[in-house]
C-alpha cells in the first residue's frame, strides 16, 4: 500500500496541474490543514528537479498567502474557526496566557514556527488575534516559508537522485518514522 501511494503520489507530482494541487495544499496548510506541503514537494522535486526552486517559489507564495488566511481567521473568526484550530491541537487552554506574550515576540514566533515542525497555522491565527501588525507578520512569512522550502529545493536539487534512492529503499522505514515522528509533534503539542 505504501508503495502504490508512493508511486502515485510521484506520478502526481509529474501531473501537469501538480503545481496547482501544492497551491491548494500549502494555502490550507497554514491556516487549518494538518499535512504540511513537504510532502508534495519532495516527490515533485525529485520527479522534476529542474523545475525546483519554481516548486519552492509556489509553495513560499501560497504559504504565506494562505498565512494571510490564517490572520484573518485570527482576527475575525477566532471565536468559531480559530478556537476549533486550537481545540484540535490541544491548546485551547493556553491561548489567554500565550496572547499576552505573544506581540512582544511575535515576528520570532512566525519565523519558529515557519521553519520549524511547529504547526504554522497556529502561528497564523495567533498573529490575527493578538493584532501581530500586519507587515511584520508577512515579511517574517516570507523569510520563514521561503527559507524552508527553498533549503528543502535546494537539498533536493543538489542530492535528488541519491535520497530518491534511499527513499526507495526504505521508503516503509521512511513512512513508519514520519508517523511516528507526526504523531510525537501532536502529542507534544497537546500536553505542553
Amino acid at each position: 500500500m505504501i508503495r502504490s501511494l508512493y508511486d502515485w503520489t510521484i506520478s502526481l507530482s509529474a501531473h501537469p496541474r501538480a503545481l496547482w494541487a501544492l497551491a491548494f495544499v500549502a494555502f490550507i496548510e497554514s491556516s487549518v490543514f494538518p499535512i504540511p506541503p513537504d510532502i508534495l514537494m519532495i516527490p515533485m522535486i525529485l520527479a522534476a528537479p529542474s523545475r525546483a526552486w519554481l516548486i519552492a517559489l509556489v509553495a513560499t507564495v501560497s504559504s504565506v498567502v494562505g498565512g494571510l488566511f490564517g490572520y484573518f481567521i485570527g482576527a475575525v473568526l477566532f471565536d468559531t474557526v480559530g478556537q476549533w484550530v486550537f481545540d484540535v491541537y490541544g491548546k485551547a487552554d493556553a491561548v489567554e496566557a500565550f496572547n499576552d506574550r505573544f506581540n512582544e515576540w511575535g515576528a520570532w514566533a512566525v519565523l519558529v514556527a515557519g521553519i520549524t515542525p511547529f504547526p504554522y497555522k497556529v502561528i497564523t491565527i495567533m498573529s490575527g488575534w493578538t493584532g501581530l501588525s500586519i507587515p511584520v507578520f508577512v515579511i517574517s512569512s516570507i523569510v520563514a516559508r521561503g527559507l524552508r522550502f527553498f533549503v528543502l529545493a535546494g537539498l533536493l536539487w543538489k542530492f535528488g537522485p541519491p535520497i530518491r534512492v534511499f527513499i526507495e529503499k526504505y521508503l516503509g522505514l521512511l513512512f513508519t518514522l514520519f508517523v511516528i515522528l507526526l504523531l510525537g509533534g501532536f502529542y507534544v503539542l497537546r500536553y505542553l
